[in-house]
């Protein structure tokens, strides 16, 4: 390459950059100012609607759209300041999105399906829910997905689209909940005796519920036992406190009086 050659192309280079240097110095300016932007806009408009009472979720949601709506529009208008063709651009964005939209089905499912949990409202925010074979308390309901975290604190997951379409067990919207229990007892017991032990440990128990009032009844006459089931009412937070206080209670209870609670026993073949 000759010396005129060189001195053509740094010159040629050197031009370029003088005259592109502005749009690139402005585009940066444009892309930091507007994500910047972007952030206390999505914060601003989450605390207003907080303050008029939106349900949190529901803010949430629309922070977050509004959050990736006014990126895009940075996005666009960085790429216009370069000096692209907006009309130009929009229809290449178009033809992208029509091409990742139909590669993306799966994606535009789980929007719609954050739309419908949203409108409809099956669950809410710290809500205690089974669903996809998932049992855990709601934590964020994000565009495309539902996060869940369960009791031994592992975070779940789930697609927004199946969540919406699948069956959704709420454990907590009532806000209580009856503890179902089976206690068998021997047949040789008394089983008013063994009726009126349960209640009172039930009654003496604060965390159970006297409205709705719980029940005792005989189930079932099973092979070696008579199994009764034990219903008590309590509030959602507390079902499991419950739950584990009235077996451990009613053993203890039935210690006392002397009725016992049937287990397999083993018969000791003695050799000659």
């Amino acid at each position: 390459m000759t010396s005129e050659e060189i001195e053509k192309y740094t010159e040629l280079i050197l031009r370029t950059i003088i005259e592109y240097s502005p749009k690139v110095i402005t585009a940066i300016i444009i892309l930091i100012l507007g994500l910047w932007i972007t952030s206390i806009t999505t914060k601003t408009i989450k605390k207003i609607l907080l303050r008029r009472h939106v349900d949190i979720t529901l803010s949430n949601f629309i922070g977050n759209f509004i959050f990736w709506t006014l990126r895009v529009l940075v996005f666009i208008t960085v790429v216009s300041n370069l000096g692209v063709p907006t009309s130009s651009f929009v229809a290449i964005l178009g033809a992208a999105g029509l091409a990742v939209g139909l590669a993306l089905q799966g994606s535009l499912s789980n929007f719609a399906g954050g739309i419908l949990i949203i409108l409809f409202k099956p669950f809410k925010l710290e809500d205690v829910i089974e669903a996809q074979g998932e049992i855990g308390t709601v934590k964020e309901i994000q565009i495309f997905n539902t996060r869940l975290v369960t009791a031994n604190n592992q975070t779940v997951y789930i697609p927004n689209g199946a969540l919406s379409n699948g069956v959704i067990k709420n454990y907590t919207q009532e806000g209580i909940r009856r503890i179902d229990l089976t206690i068998g007892v021997d047949y040789n017991s008394d089983l008013k005796q063994v009726k009126e032990v349960i209640l009172d440990v039930l009654n003496k128990n604060e965390l159970v519920l006297k409205e709705p009032a719980p029940s005792v009844i005989v189930m079932a006459l099973a092979d070696s036992s008579i199994d009764l089931a034990v219903r008590p009412w309590a509030k959602a937070e507390d079902f499991l406190t419950v739950h584990s206080q009235t077996l451990e209670q009613c053993k203890v209870a039935f210690d006392k009086v002397g009725i016992e609670i049937p287990y397999p026993h083993q018969v000791e073949v003695k050799k000659k």
